[in-house]
């Protein structure tokens, strides 16, 4: 029995639209028909892409978001804990949300289990929902019979990637709310002060200072090329957005941003963070070293940083020790190393790597204080500075006005 997604039409013409279980498609309209339904569409609910098939319009393709991911892991741990079939887990969390999106991306888990399949190739239908690393800590809290831990630690990975994503975007809201103001107000003055004020300087007859002949260039240019600066910057926000789709421009970027002073040490340290944990989670539901790394490469952003993590996985599977490989690459802090290396020898590797991930995130944490912390205040000055030296081309000429009019 599957889960599939409905489009109907009433006995007034509205339109309804839901999820209903069946055998088949047939089965479904049949149902609706019965309901007083005329069935529009009826799709299997999955957002997994059959090849050379075109995705139907009413078909789901749309994933989680990760705070609903957080919810629906949580509560399904503490269903699955006090000893619920995974089946009923899955209709009575289905049946407690209110989105309808994550209701049906449910009901098309349950069904899969329902017809005899494991959650965790239940979770393979919709990819867009539950990555690889969530899919096969599944799998191995399935096998060892300890899915209720594992689904306790998923949740507090995903609440806490969340999390760090908050922290970011709220550390970068503040200055760049800066630099938006603040180019509108030198635009503004450029465009609407300066002009006003040419005309006035213009019919005195003197030499003007170079700071005032800059600044009424600069209005010029702006008040005549200004539409060919803005389609010139678009243009190249454009090619920077297509060049990060090819892996090659991408690589290169990623490169970059590693080598510069603290954005390249905090992009190492968040995924240094986000690996180890990684890792900690899937050594500690039982997945092989090997097999782990290869999944935890997976959630590292940073493309050098990925690949240094594959070639360090087929050291290991040559027989190195995980904290020398990784080492060869140079990428990574040494203290994570050295953890990583007491993990191995203490045979505590899942322990250790956690540890690991939480000094990282401390430190991670510390540098985006002292990032903000100095990066607001420059913003402010540097944009201070700017409207200083356009206040003071502007009254200059004004202060030595009786020498101009002489």
């Amino acid at each position: 029995m599957a889960a599939f997604e409905y489009t109907a039409l009433d006995a007034r013409g509205r339109q309804k639209k839901g999820v209903l279980e069946g055998d088949a498609p047939r089965v479904v309209r049949a149902q609706l028909r019965e309901r007083g339904l005329t069935p529009i569409e009826v799709v299997e609910v999955s957002d997994r892409r059959t090849p050379g098939v075109k995705k139907s319009p009413f078909a789901f393709n749309r994933g989680m978001k990760v705070i609903e991911l957080a919810l629906f892991t949580r509560q399904l741990a503490t269903l699955a804990h006090a000893g619920m079939p995974m089946e009923e887990a899955l209709k009575a969390v289905a049946e407690q949300t209110e989105n309808d999106r994550v209701r049906r991306i449910i009901a098309g888990v349950r069904s899969q289990v329902v017809e005899g399949n494991t959650f965790a190739d239940a979770l393979a239908d919709f990819p867009n929902s539950f990555d690889q690393l969530y899919r096969a800590t599944a799998a191995a809290g399935e096998q060892s019979g300890h899915l209720d831990e594992v689904l306790n630690g998923l949740a507090d990975y995903v609440e806490e990637q969340q999390a760090l994503r908050q922290k970011i975007l709220a550390a970068l809201i503040y200055p760049a709310f800066l630099v938006v103001v603040s180019i509108g107000i030198v635009i503004a003055l450029l465009s609407t002060v300066v002009p006003k004020l040419v005309h006035t300087f213009n019919s005195v007859h003197a030499k003007l200072p170079t700071l005032t002949v800059a600044l009424i260039s600069m209005s010029d240019f702006l008040r005549d090329w200004g539409w060919l600066l803005a389609i010139g910057l678009a243009a190249a926000i454009a090619a920077f957005a297509y060049g990060m789709r090819r892996p090659g421009f991408k690589r290169r970027f990623h490169h970059l941003v590693l080598r510069l002073p603290l954005i390249g040490r905090f992009a190492r340290g968040v995924n240094t963070a986000r690996f180890t944990r990684t890792l900690a989670i899937l050594t500690r539901s039982g997945v092989p070293a090997l097999d782990a790394m290869t999944i935890g490469a997976e959630v590292v952003t940073n493309i050098p940083m990925r690949e240094a993590i594959s070639r360090a996985a087929t050291r290991v599977r040559e027989g190195d020790a995980i904290h020398r490989a990784l080492g060869r690459e140079d990428l990574f802090p040494p203290i994570t190393l050295h953890m990583i290396a007491n993990g191995e020898l203490s045979g505590a590797l899942d322990m250790m790597l956690g540890r690991a991930a939480d000094h990282q995130d401390r430190e991670v944490e510390t540098l985006r204080e002292g990032v903000m912390g100095i990066l607001g205040p420059a913003v402010i000055l540097a944009m201070g500075g700017v409207v200083l030296m356009i206040v003071l081309a502007i009254l200059l000429p004004v202060f030595n006005l009786n020498q101009l009019v002489q």
